[in-house]
C-alpha cells in the first residue's frame, strides 16, 4: 500500500474519507470538521457507537464514501493504530484519505502508518480464489512526508517476518529459509554467512546436530552482521529456527502439530529486526545468529536419554525431544558469544507454559539484568507490543541437575516450565546482560482485529528495533 500526504484541495469524489469516532460520537482532536458531516440518525439506526472494531460506511456530500471507524473511549497510540487497521479492511475504493494522523497524541502519524500496513497485510501466496483488498493508496492530511518512509520500515520488517512464518514447512526447509533471509538481508547492507551441515559439524554444534538428526533436510546456521560507522554498542540476537516441530520421538499429538510451521518465529523476528535496524541506519552493531532445523522423526533421531555436547557450556541429557528449542538456542548462544556482544537477547516460541501464564497476547521477558529488562519493556511500550517481565528464580535451577550429564533439558515437573526453560538457557548466555523473550503466545494471532491479521503476528520485531534504538542513544 502506498501512503503519502494528501495534496491541498484533494478531490474526494472517488475517495473514501476515513473518520475516527469515539464512543458516544465524540470526535478526537483534529477531526471535528469531518465529523460535522455525520448524520446522527443514520448512525443510531446502524447501532454504531464508536466502539473498538466497529466501522460504518455512509454517504458524504463530497467524498465517494464516508467510513466511520470506532476509537473507543480514549484515543491512544494503540487504539488509533487498531482503528486504522480495521478501516483499511473496510475501504471499498482504491484510494482513501484521513486526518487521523493529526490526532492529538504522540506518534499519531506512526500509529496510522502502522495500522494501515499491518491491518492490510495479506498472505495470498497459496490462494487461488478471492480478492485482494480494494485500497491501494492512503493519503494523510497535513502529513510529515519525510517521516512516512521511516515509519514504514519497522512495519515492513514485521510483515516480512509474517511472510516467513506463514509459509508452509514444506517450502521452508532450513536451506530454503536461510536463502530467503540472506536475500532480504544483503540489500540492507548486512553481511551474511550461511553455515551448512559440514561447517556446523566442524564447529561442533552438537545440540543443533542432535535436533537435526531425525530429519532428511540438513540444518543451517545463519550469521547476520551489521556494523555501522562508529557504533554506540553491540547487540547480539539469537532466534529459534525450528522450521517444523513434530516433537521428535517424544512426538506431539496431531492437533499440537498443526501450527508447528510457526516454530521458527524467533528466527524470523530477529532476522527481520536486524534488517530494519540496518535500513534505519541505527548506530549500533548487531550480530544475529539463527540456527535452523526440523525436529523430525527418523531412524537417526535423538532418543530420550541421549546426551548432547553444545559448542560451549554444559553437556545436556535429553529427556524430552520436544524440548528442542532450548537445545538449538544453546548452540546459537554459544556462537553469538564468540562475537563479544555487550548485550544478548534471544527470541523463541519456547514454551506452552509461557502461554498458560500470560495468555496468547502477551510475551514473556526473562532478564539477567534489571536495566536490560527495563530497556526491553520500554521498547515494547514504544512499539505498542505487549511484554511482561517474569522471574529468573534461581531456586528452580536445581531441577535441571542430571545424573548422567551436566544438566537435563526438562525439569520433570509440570510447574514453572517457562522459568525453567529460561534458566536452562542462562547456562549458555555468558556473564553479560542477557534476556530471553518467550513469544509462544502472541507469535500467532487467532483473529483478524485491529492491526492484527489471523496468522503470524511478527510480534517482537518492532520491540527489538526500539531496544536497538535505545542502546544506540537515538530514543
Amino acid at each position: 500500500m502506498e501512503i503519502k500526504g494528501a495534496p491541498t484541495g484533494v478531490d474526494l469524489s472517488e475517495l473514501t474519507l476515513i473518520v475516527g469516532v469515539m464512543t458516544n460520537i465524540v470526535p478526537p482532536p483534529g477531526v471535528e470538521d469531518d465529523a460535522a458531516s455525520i448524520d446522527p440518525q443514520l448512525v443510531e439506526i446502524a447501532a454504531f457507537e464508536g466502539k473498538p472494531g466497529q466501522t460504518l460506511r455512509l454517504a458524504h456530500p463530497d467524498a465517494h464514501t464516508l467510513l466511520l471507524v470506532g476509537l473507543g473511549d480514549e484515543v491512544t497510540f494503540e487504539s488509533l493504530r487498531a482503528a486504522v487497521g480495521n478501516a483499511v479492511r473496510a475501504v471499498k475504493t482504491e484510494i482513501a484519505v484521513t486526518a487521523l494522523s493529526n490526532a492529538d497524541i504522540d506518534g499519531a502519524q506512526r500509529a496510522v502508518v502502522e495500522g494501515a500496513l499491518l491491518g492490510s497485510y495479506q498472505f495470498r501466496d497459496y490462494k487461488t480464489e478471492g480478492e485482494d483488498l480494494s485500497i491501494e493508496t492512503l493519503m494523510l492530511v497535513d502529513a510529515d512526508e519525510d517521516l512516512i518512509p521511516v515509519d514504514r520500515i519497522g512495519v515492513e520488517a514485521t510483515n516480512l517476518a509474517r511472510d516467513w512464518v506463514n509459509t508452509p514447512a514444506l517450502d521452508k526447509a532450513p536451506a530454503a529459509l536461510a536463502e530467503r533471509i540472506s536475500d532480504a538481508a544483503e540489500p540492507a547492507g548486512i553481511d551474511v554467512e550461511i553455515w551448512e551441515k559440514e561447517r556446523i559439524t566442524d564447529e561442533a554444534l552438537g545440540a543443533l546436530l542432535g535436533v537435526a538428526a531425525g530429519s532428511d533436510r540438513d540444518p543451517r546456521l545463519v550469521v547476520l552482521s551489521y556494523t555501522p560507522d562508529e557504533p554506540q554498542g553491540h547487540l547480539g540476537l539469537v532466534g529459534k529456527g525450528v522450521t517444523f516441530d513434530s516433537g521428535g520421538l517424544s512426538i506431539k499429538t496431531a492437533t499440537h502439530m498443526e501450527e508447528m510451521k510457526d516454530d521458527m518465529s524467533g528466527a524470523a523476528v530477529v532476522s527481520a529486526a536486524t534488517i530494519a535496524i540496518a535500513r534505519l541506519g541505527l548506530p549500533i552493531q548487531v550480530t544475529t545468529v539463527v540456527p535452523l532445523t526440523d525436529n523430525a522423526v527418523g531412524g537417526d533421531a535423538t532418543r530420550p536419554g541421549d546426551i548432547l555436547r553444545p559448542v560451549d557450556g554444559p553437556t545436556i541429557e535429553v529427556l524430552n525431544t520436544d524440548a528442542e528449542g532450548r537445545l538449538i538456542l544453546a548452540d546459537g548462544l554459544g556462537v553469538v558469544r564468540r562475537y563479544d556482544p555487550e548485550i544478548i537477547i534471544d527470541v523463541a516460541t519456547l514454551t506452552g507454559a509461557a502461554k498458560v501464564a500470560l495468555g496468547d497476547k502477551i510475551a514473556a521477558v526473562f532478564a539477567s539484568d534489571s536495566d536490560l529488562a527495563s530497556s526491553i519493556l520500554d521498547g515494547a511500550s514504544r512499539a505498542g507490543e505487549q511484554f511482561w517481565e517474569m522471574p529468573l528464580f534461581p531456586g528452580y535451577k536445581k531441577s535441571l541437575e542430571s545424573d548422567m550429564a551436566d544438566i537435563k533439558n526438562i525439569s520433570g515437573s509440570r510447574y514453572g516450565g517457562a522459568i525453567v526453560a529460561a534458566l536452562f538457557l542462562s547456562h549458555y548466555a555468558g556473564d553479560g546482560p542477557w534476556a530471553h523473550l518467550d513469544i509462544a503466545g502472541p507469535a500467532r494471532s487467532r483473529e483478524t482485529a485491529g492491526e492484527q491479521v489471523k496468522g503470524a503476528s511478527g510480534v517482537g520485531v518492532r520491540t527489538l528495533v526500539e531496544v536497538a534504538r535505545g542502546i544506540g542513544g537515538s530514543v
